[in-house]
């Protein structure tokens, strides 16, 4: 049986977990220790999670994992069969991810941490993501879903991570700039948390904010 190494605080770990409910492929979740028990580098090398065990050995980062589950479990289908929606999709999640997840990442610290970021950092990560914002919305279709509308594997990654950026930005600026540049993301949400999947990972998400699980420093810099 896969075995899915990670947390429920984690945007990414969400990502992969909701994909594996949605395909229904059996895992089991390994909840990475508190602080004093680093993640295994010999399966993920740079400490990150997740990471997913396999008969055949491990796999680190989501996105990785995600294309390794639709090639074995291709049903039901998350990626499109067609090359040019399954490339739109990608250019989407990857918009998320690359352009809009980890340039909200950098205001973590202080919004989720309580430690306090000079202005003028705040500043520039705030031009940034004000333009990549207004980028991805260029290519977002929210028809209802993200890229189109089917739900597909680039949800799993909107449900995950379009919050988190409009929470840190509200936080530290006052303001949610998700919101600010025509993206609803919380109708958004909801429509995601019809699905039981879906409703399994916010309500383990929940739980796990009762943990005191050690998020590393280094969590700024990529996945965690």
């Amino acid at each position: 049986m896969l075995r899915l190494h990670g947390f429920s605080l984690s945007n990414y770990y969400n990502k992969v977990k909701l994909v594996l409910l949605e395909k229904g492929v059996p895992f089991e979740e390994v909840l990475v220790p508190t602080t004093g028990h680093p993640v295994d580098k010999a399966m993920s090398p740079l400490g990150k999670v997740p990471y997913l065990e396999t008969e055949q050995g491990s796999l680190c980062e989501s996105q990785v994992i995600l294309d390794y589950i639709e090639a074995r479990w291709p049903t039901p289908p998350l990626v499109p069969a067609d090359p040019w929606l399954a490339a739109k999709q990608r250019e989407i999640n990857t918009f998320l991810e690359l352009h809009i997840e980890l340039c909200a990442r950098q205001l973590y610290p202080q919004a989720f941490f309580g430690e306090a970021l000079p202005d003028k950092f705040t500043a520039r990560v705030r031009g940034q993501l004000v333009n990549n914002l207004a980028a991805f919305r260029q290519l977002a279709v929210f028809g209802p879903y993200v890229a189109g509308d089917t739900f597909s594997a680039a949800d799993c990654a909107a449900y995950t991570h379009l919050p988190l950026a409009g929470l840190a930005s509200k936080i530290v600026y006052g303001e949610d700039l998700v919101v600010a540049a025509g993206i609803d993301w919380k109708p958004y949400v909801k429509l995601i948390e019809a699905r039981p999947t879906a409703q399994k990972v916010a309500a383990d998400r929940k739980a796990d904010q009762g943990r005191k699980v050690a998020v590393p420093k280094a969590a700024g810099a990529g996945e965690v």
